[in-house]
């Protein structure tokens, strides 16, 4: 296997070409003409790149973004259905008998204003699902998601005679909410289209530098709940607490004994976090109030402790209101959202055989193993079907050299996901994201090289 020749920090996009190409030459993974196709097609794609991120739209309000997408695969050749799952979208492309695989992008916004500076930065507001106006960002990258979506089902059109089988790409609604995926596969998404025996998803990455891969074997992002819990007291005047029962004190309370589920009940070395996100109660400073509102995420990786850290919480919060003389009829109320966001598991034996293509790609040294993280991502619902497909999804640096550079050099630190300011470098992180993902697809059909 033939190494590049440059390192990750000194990566451009023309040394990335260069070096792409004497990769494939060395052990192909993917035919000599992508890296030309996909140069030609930049221009374009980046005008569309632009265009997303400048009109975002909220989860499950997508209905522009799907449109311009679809009409995108349908421009490619791709047999296209709207409205799967409210706003989805599902292209496909048969190019004879082989294996099924599934793409998929996300559409989906978030509630961010915007502070990258970028001329083409989203001005965009939206009522949000309580009806209240909200800055609308492309935050976390889908921009980018999509417009790599876009190249890839147009360069596997041009060259669908190099392989064989049953191409689906998918824009999927409301990631960000944790429901699109739910929403597609209650509307079919499995029964009514070729079941897929693979399926594949990139994201950006705010801690990579351009140009790069990351992947992470097994659980790579957590499972994800949201728990409200509402404290009822008995309120009064400040300066007689005797005759209240304060519910601040016992919100106070109760949030520290909540530590000790992670601490002191789930198992060492079985990751666990609880975390109490928000907390509001009270009018006034002399007025003990009747109830504090906590809100609370909770993320883990396995459904055992998942389902242990969960009724941990009910009894604590319950045991709590008990120890402070709450009555049984004033007990505190505690719901488990439905936005739930399953653990995200790649498949280890898929994923080791597309990391072989990517080394092959781009060269061992900017292919990097990363570890399991506590987000989330409900490309996990694909994987977790009867049908139990395997699933991967990698992600593609999207740190501009020079500011990578910088962080490695001062410690300073990079825009998060979901940072106003975050917003990837585009051609390298777009060029890597096509090409990428192009080459997992092609050693999955069998491509002929």
């Amino acid at each position: 296997m033939k190494r590049f020749l440059f390192t990750t920090l000194a990566l451009s996009m023309a040394g990335f070409l260069g070096s792409y190409r004497a990769a494939a030459q060395s052990v192909p993974s993917v035919p000599d003409g992508v890296p030309a196709a996909i140069q030609r097609e930049y221009p374009n794609l980046f005008e569309i790149c632009k265009h997303l991120h400048s009109h975002p739209e909220l989860s499950f309000q997508e209905e522009k973004t799907a449109a311009l997408v679809a009409q995108e695969f349908k421009s490619a050749g791709y047999e296209v259905t709207i409205k799967v799952g409210r706003h989805g979208v599902v292209a496909i492309l048969r190019s004879g008998t082989g294996p099924t695989v599934l793409v998929r992008t996300d559409l989906d916004g978030l509630p961010v204003k915007e502070q990258t500076g970028l001329p083409y930065a989203s001005t965009v507001t939206a009522k949000d699902p309580q009806g209240i106006e909200v800055p609308v960002m492309h935050a976390c990258g889908h921009d980018i998601h999509m417009t790599c979506a876009v190249g890839v089902a147009r360069i596997l059109a041009q060259m669908k005679d190099r392989w064989h089988g049953t191409l689906i790409i998918i824009g999927q609604p409301a990631e960000e909410r944790g429901g699109g995926a739910r929403a597609m596969l209650a509307d079919g998404l499995f029964k009514r289209f070729p079941r897929p025996d693979f399926c594949l998803a990139l994201h950006d990455d705010a801690e990579l530098a351009a140009g790069t891969i990351g992947y992470t074997p097994g659980y790579a992002l957590a499972n994800v709940d949201s728990v409200d819990v509402v404290i009822h007291g008995v309120g009064g005047h400040g300066a007689s607490p005797h005759k209240t029962k304060d519910p601040i004190v016992l919100a106070s309370q109760i949030v520290l004994a909540l530590q000790t589920i992670v601490s002191r009940e789930v198992r060492p070395g079985e990751p666990s976090v609880v975390t109490v996100g928000s907390i509001h109660g009270g009018s006034k400073h002399n007025i003990i109030p009747d109830e504090v509102r906590l809100q609370l995420t909770v993320r883990s990786y396995t459904d055992e402790v998942r389902q242990q850290t969960l009724a941990a919480i009910q009894r604590i919060v319950h045991g709590q209101a008990l120890a402070a003389g709450i009555p049984e009829d004033r007990l505190p109320e505690v719901k488990l959202s439905d936005d739930f966001t399953p653990a995200t598991y790649n498949d280890p034996e898929l994923t080791e055989r597309l990391v072989k293509v990517f080394q092959t790609t781009f060269g061992e040294a900017n292919v990097l193993k990363r570890k399991p993280t506590m987000g989330g991502e409900d490309f996990a619902e694909y994987g977790r079907t009867p049908d139990k497909i395997p699933i991967c999804m990698f992600v593609v640096g999207g740190v501009a050299i020079d500011n990578f550079k910088k962080s490695q050099a001062t410690g300073e630190s990079l825009p998060s996901l979901h940072s106003p300011y975050w917003a990837p470098d585009p051609a390298p992180t777009i060029k890597t994201g096509m090409t990428a993902m192009i080459a997992a697809v092609l050693e999955l059909m069998g491509a002929k090289l």
